[in-house]
């Protein structure tokens, strides 16, 4: 799946320039797939680290095209590779993790045109994740998962084509506070990420 995305992704940033030329709308339906960096960050009484992975998805959204600028809707569905895991907590050779799992995102963005096809733009919704934990001294094991609502803000610059287009963008989410079986863990979760976007436009 991850290969797929990738050969994807690379396919639509090769063709695009040949038909860059001929664009004339900047709105329209949009499909296409994600794929970047993740750096998961966890943060506890004044302490913090962070994990990096791949995140892998997919996109959809509908931009109405202003003149020089677009409003647009979107939404994505995405996957992370991000793992984080300790050792020696409790007791010796005992071992707990934590993970970004699905990801939900469902916003809107506001662009201009730079030229007649470049789209500089921002963005901002609202964000679901599922993040899993898991614990074990090697007598006994727990694991569990939770889902956790928060809000995303990115930016970035999109080139479009007659029927594709490639975006890179940065963005940054914020969760709040991970719970397991309603227990407020005190644990807050937040990510960037830098992805780059290919894809087809109707």
């Amino acid at each position: 799946m991850k290969k797929a995305v990738i050969v994807a992704l690379t396919t639509c940033f090769v063709s695009i320039p040949a038909y860059a030329q001929d664009s004339a709308s900047l709105g329209g339906a949009k499909v296409g797939l994600v794929a970047g960096y993740d750096s998961v960050e966890l943060s506890f009484d004044g302490e913090s680290g962070s994990k990096g992975g791949l995140v892998y998805g997919v996109t959809a959204g509908y931009d109405f095209d202003l003149g020089n600028a677009v409003v647009g809707i979107e939404a994505e569905l995405a996957d992370s590779t991000a793992k984080e895991s300790v050792t020696d907590i409790l007791v010796a050779g005992d071992e707990a993790s934590i993970s970004a799992s699905r990801d939900l995102y469902v916003g809107a963005r506001v662009g201009f045109g730079v030229g007649s096809n470049v789209l500089l733009y921002a963005k901002g919704g609202y964000a679901n994740v599922r993040v899993k934990a898991r614990y074990a001294d090697g007598s006994d094991s727990f694991s569990g998962s939770d889902t956790l609502d928060g809000y995303r803000l990115g930016a970035g610059v999109e080139l479009l084509g007659v029927s594709n287009f490639a975006r890179l963008e940065y963005r940054y989410s914020d969760y709040g506070k991970i719970s397991f079986d309603g227990f407020n863990t005190g644990v807050s979760a937040s990510r960037h990420q830098i992805v780059a976007t290919g894809g087809f436009r109707f």
